[in-house]
């Protein structure tokens, strides 16, 4: 924040050292600054210089206290405008989701690098204030409620220059704030290693500006905990046969008439035969599909909607409209789908039709179909189809682990990693690194196959 009400002391002499200083004391915004001197020449020096910029007219930066024409430009850029800055860089260009994960992982770090003042906001306070009201653009002019707008005050006044980041406390600080939730406990590994990355982003963005001269972040490392798990759990992966069984399940779920569940019949069929991502089921038309009656059939993906929250996307609804994950804008996948799935589509089509925008699967008013209704409907299909002792259990937990199966199931069956991988959208590498290869049920197979490699049976002797 910049202020014009400066006021500058006459200098004054401290004599508690055992070296007397000469002290140049001033005050902005009410908020007081002092430097000390070797000598009275070089304290008179520097107090000329802050009257000369009084006198000119220049603002005063009220967390360093000094006008630009001292400040150094950009090196006097605060780690709250740097912030802010970088926000408005990276907005239009960011899908829902990492708006999302941007604004979370800043206002986790933004109270961190302050200098010390009294009537600091609590911790959820000033959570809020920058994630709701100062990063996201379209809500800065929202009126503020008296609290939000004394935390913002606050924040900006106590934010550090970015320049003293280059300080190792300062970075270790940071990425001890990463670590920890608001209420102080351990957060995911995960999370830690998403929110890094953006304030990562965040510091070489400021090494661009010329604020740093190196990313200080690249000298910190965290102590190593236990690794992120990232290959699937086998567990969750279901057979062919409890796939079908899950998708017989949801005609006899839903309402009085069971519509919710035939209507959502097809759209989990996509996320198993096709491997689709519920964002891409959702977002898929009629006119991206070759139907026949016979045979196998063909999808072209060429967008997803996924979920976002309104508060992150550009058209206020809650899923974004985006094009394919890690994918140029524009481009399209092919996927060849087989007739079990071709059958579902052209049955959903006959009995719902589509929405008005084309799109296959809508809610009975048209609209997107939230993730909360699909997963209440999927939940119900699981304790028809699964046994007891399944039911408690991780397998097909979520509607996301359909495709985890799709794709288990083309590598068993023996699909070359490099087809299986375009037709799920991934790189052969991510696709080997994390898709579970083993089935539920083919463990009594592979058992018999190592015992006829060892050429014995499994007698008894």
């Amino acid at each position: 924040m910049k202020s014009y009400k400066v006021v500058i002391w006459k200098l004054s002499v401290n004599r508690s050292a055992k070296k007397p200083t000469h002290l140049v004391r001033w005050s902005v915004d009410g908020e007081p600054f002092h430097e000390s001197h070797r000598t009275k020449a070089l304290a008179d020096r520097f107090r000329a210089k802050l009257l000369r910029a009084a006198d000119k007219g220049e603002a005063f930066d009220t967390v360093t206290g000094l006008p630009d024409s001292l400040r150094g430009g950009k090196v006097a850029l605060s780690f709250v405008e740097l912030a802010v800055k970088y926000v408005d860089a990276r907005w239009a260009e960011a899908s829902a989701k990492q708006r999302d994960s941007m604004t979370d992982a800043l206002s986790t770090v933004l109270a961190v690098p302050v200098k010390a003042a009294r009537g600091r906001p609590a911790p959820t306070v000033l959570r809020r204030a920058a994630r709701s009201y100062l990063l996201p653009p379209p809500r800065r002019e929202r009126e503020r409620p008296k609290e939000i707008a004394a935390a913002l005050t606050w924040l900006s006044k106590a934010s550090l220059p970015v320049a003293e980041l280059s300080e190792g406390s300062r970075a270790q600080d940071l990425v001890d704030a990463l670590t920890r939730r608001l209420d102080d406990k351990p957060a995911a590994t995960q999370t830690y290693r998403r929110r890094r990355a953006v304030v990562f982003n965040v510091l070489q963005y400021a090494v661009e500006l010329g604020a740093l001269n190196a990313n200080p972040l690249s000298q910190v490392r965290r102590k190593r905990g236990k690794r992120a798990v990232q290959e699937v759990d086998r567990r969750v992966v279901v057979n062919p046969r409890q796939a079908r069984e899950l998708l017989t399940a949801l005609t006899y779920v839903g309402g009085y008439d069971r519509a919710s569940g035939r209507r959502l019949r097809a759209f989990f069929g996509c996320l198993y035969y096709a491997a689709m991502r519920p964002g891409e089921a959702l977002g898929l038309r009629r006119s991206d599909c070759t139907l026949p009656e016979k045979g196998w059939g063909r999808i072209e993906l060429a967008e997803t909607r996924p979920t976002g929250g309104k508060a992150w996307t550009d058209s206020g609804e809650a899923h974004d409209r985006r094009g394919l994950k890690q994918r140029e804008a524009g481009e399209v996948r092919t996927v060849p789908i087989p007739p079990p799935l071709v059958r579902l589509l052209l049955d959903h089509v006959k009995e719902f039709g589509t929405a008005d925008d084309g799109r296959l699967f809508s809610s009975e008013r048209g609209n997107v179909i939230a993730a909360s209704s699909y997963s209440r409907v999927w939940k119900q299909a699981r304790e028809l189809a699964l046994l007891p002792h399944q039911v408690d259990s991780v397998m097909a937990a979520r509607p996301y682990d359909l495709r985890h199966a799709g794709v288990s199931q083309w590598l068993n069956s023996g699909v070359p990693a490099p087809e299986v991988a375009a037709r799920a959208g991934h790189s052969v590498d991510v696709l080997l690194k994390i898709y579970a290869k083993c089935i539920d049920g083919q463990e009594a197979e592979m058992n018999d196959r190592i015992m006829q490699g060892l050429g014995e049976d499994d007698g008894m002797p």
